[in-house]
């Protein structure tokens, strides 16, 4: 899916990503805003992984995004 699309609906985007990453707080959320980049440096943050896993999860869930 293009990213773009992902931030022009991401009121939707985000109330299905609160559920895959509980962690991150609704500062969080705030602060992403739509911003892939903010996404996996605060999914890296909150979790403590890599860049790279982190990447990987953002990549799963745009797939997944794409499917509904």
């Amino acid at each position: 899916m293009n990213w773009d699309r992902i931030a022009g609906n991401w009121k939707q985007f985000t109330g299905k990503a609160k559920e895959k990453w509980g962690k991150l707080t609704d500062s969080d959320w705030s602060v992403i805003a739509g911003k892939r980049d903010q996404l996996i440096g605060k999914v890296q943050e909150r979790y403590g992984i890599a860049r790279d896993e982190a990447e990987k999860q953002v990549a799963e869930f745009e797939r997944s995004y794409e499917e509904v």
